[in-house]
């Protein structure tokens, strides 16, 4: 999220809308110059990204849950349940949820606010309870995890989500998520600027419920108290950031001076804003190319705007600003190879690389939080055949059912066996043996995960028997070793660091937004018969991705890395 690096500027107090312009939750947690752009009407025919497949796939598990989770409260509320109808329009639905209201319905569910009066604020809630005595809290139904192992947590059991039944619970932690507490302070608000909210005598707290992924509990949480930087309230923090993203959507309506530069930041990755930024900031050779964040921040305020400036600057010199993940002496090295041209430098003379007599590499695809669909494996032994000649070469284990599903189990298990069975051979023969991967986290997740959810059934390890291999030496993350050897100007993925070792993909549109494309014409997701097409593009993509993790560290073993210059010599 980019900065706030312009003075704060509150709503109105009398609830006016202001310039016609309306914000829902989201945008307390988005980009400042995302808001910027996306209420400017100069910016409409700007350049944007294709809509985001692994997004649409996340919104539809989210609408599919929260839909699970109104059937399983509505049967068990009985009489007391009254569901706004969805397939009506916003004014209709604001209506119906006034009527409700008005009829002190118990539970509403699919609640839509007024906006009127609301201070341009819009929005609305899963599930709206009324308390005693009379007035509504939020409760609101998310598709991620919302509590830990541990103590603390304020609960009530999922079917009685009422925040007057609330104990503290011994079992459940509370895991931190912004978002959901911004979300139910801007359904605060609107309650309170309806009416609708209870009395401050009738409820001593500003509550508000979440009920995430696990869906076994409601967890309460204080608006009011102090869980912010420097003991602000969740309220507190809201208001803050609504009244900077209100001021900063209005200046673009209205055609103002704005109040948001781009500036890199890590939501650019997904935003569909980013070809309209990146163009400008490479036009301007922001220092946010290199230095993303508040860094880039602290830097401008500072005075080095630019990648010029920063690598103009002494890397001996007693650092301006906190060094945060990087170096600034790295920082500094960063910027002199962008204006050099150079993708990669090196950090340290040499860094090992492990070498086996038998080398797996393996890439795994998944389709957004659905499921892992694709385990591919190239195997390599320059220490001589295997016993029983199990060939050198590129294997895939996938399947084609629409995930999530039982097939899973299948490929998986059969990508297991086989995995084993290589790393048992190796060191039967007296040979050493590892398996590679760029970036284990995407990797070690589906592991842990595949063997989690289909426990039991046939081919599939146990849970400790993955762990135990993720743990091993001789699974090697190439990632790792990157980020410890290498300065990487335009990143350190595996899609740019690989063609500094001389690969390139087949396809001239690899990547994994795209797979995500690929993937749902592979399965006909939309409707479509299957497109075998993509499902040959797939393969040959994830063929390339091991393909270039092997490329990669055999360039980093060979005598060609000692071209790469090194970070001191810039």
């Amino acid at each position: 999220m980019t900065a706030i690096e312009n003075r704060l500027s509150p709503v109105p107090a009398d609830g006016t809308p202001i310039g016609g312009v309306s914000l829902d939750a989201a945008v307390t947690t988005r980009c400042r110059r995302r808001v910027h752009l996306d209420h400017d009407p100069t910016a409409v025919g700007s350049p944007r990204s294709l809509p985001d497949p692994s997004l649409e796939q996340r919104r539809a598990d989210a609408v599919a849950h929260r839909n699970r989770i109104g059937e399983e409260l509505a049967a068990a509320a009985g009489a007391a349940w009254h569901a706004v109808p969805a397939p009506a329009s916003t004014r209709e639905r604001i209506a119906a949820t006034a009527a409700a209201v008005a009829m002190e319905a118990p539970f509403i569910w699919g609640a839509v606010l007024s906006d009127v009066g609301a201070a341009g604020r819009r929005g609305g809630a899963e599930l709206l309870v009324r308390v005693p005595g009379g007035g509504y809290v939020p409760v609101i139904v998310v598709r991620h995890r919302i509590t830990d192992p541990g103590s603390g947590a304020l609960t009530t059991p999922l079917h009685e989500p009422t925040p007057r039944r609330a104990r503290l619970d011994q079992e459940r932690k509370v895991r931190s998520q912004p978002r959901d507490l911004l979300r139910l302070a801007h359904l605060n608000r609107m309650l309170h600027a309806a009416g609708w909210a209870p009395a401050p005598e009738l409820l001593h707290h500003d509550h508000g419920g979440v009920i995430g992924m696990d869906a076994d509990v409601v967890v309460w949480h204080d608006l009011r108290a102090g869980h912010w930087p420097g003991g602000r309230s969740t309220l507190a923090e809201y208001d803050a950031r609504f009244g900077d993203r209100m001021a900063v959507a209005v200046a673009a309506a209205t055609g103002a001076p704005a109040l948001a530069a781009p500036s890199r930041v890590t939501e650019c990755r997904h935003c569909p804003w980013w070809p309209t930024c990146e163009a400008e900031l490479e036009r301007t050779e922001d220092v946010s190319l290199v230095v993303r964040g508040e860094p880039a921040v602290a830097l401008r305020h500072l005075g080095v705007r630019t990648v010029g400036d920063l690598a103009a600057l002494d890397p001996s010199a007693e650092p301006p600003i906190p060094p945060v993940g990087v170096t600034f002496a790295d920082m500094i090295a960063l910027a002199r190879a962008r204006q050099r041209g150079l993708s990669v430098v090196r950090r340290v003379l040499q860094t090992p690389v492990p070498r086996a007599d038998v080398e797996v590499d393996v890439d795994m695809e998944s389709f957004g939080e659905s499921g892992a669909y694709l385990w591919g494996a190239l195997l390599h032994h320059p220490g001589g055949a295997l016993p029983g000649d199990e060939p050198a070469g590129y294997r895939a284990f996938a399947t084609w059912e629409p995930v999530p599903t039982d097939d899973e189990a299948r490929s998986f298990a059969e990508f297991w066996a086989w995995l084993t069975g290589v790393r048992a051979a190796a060191r039967e023969s007296g040979r050493s043996f590892a398996a590679y991967c760029y970036n284990e986290q995407a990797e070690n997740r589906w592991l842990l995960a595949s063997a989690r959810r289909f426990a039991g059934m046939p081919g599939i390890p146990p849970v400790a028997e993955v762990e135990a291999f993720i743990a091993d030496p001789c699974w090697v993350d190439l990632f790792a070793v990157v980020s410890e050897w290498f300065l990487c100007a335009h990143g350190k993925g595996l899609k740019r660091i690989a063609p500094a070792a001389g690969f390139a993909w087949r396809d001239p549109e690899a990547g994994g937004e795209n797979s995500m494309r690929w993937y749902r014409d592979a399965v006909g997701m939309d409707g479509a018969p299957p497109d075998e097409g993509q499902r040959r593009r797939l393969l040959e993509y994830n063929a390339d991705d091991v393909a270039a993790t092997r490329a990669l560290r055999e360039w980093m073993t060979s005598p060609a890395i000692n071209e790469v210059p090194l970070a001191s010599e810039l």
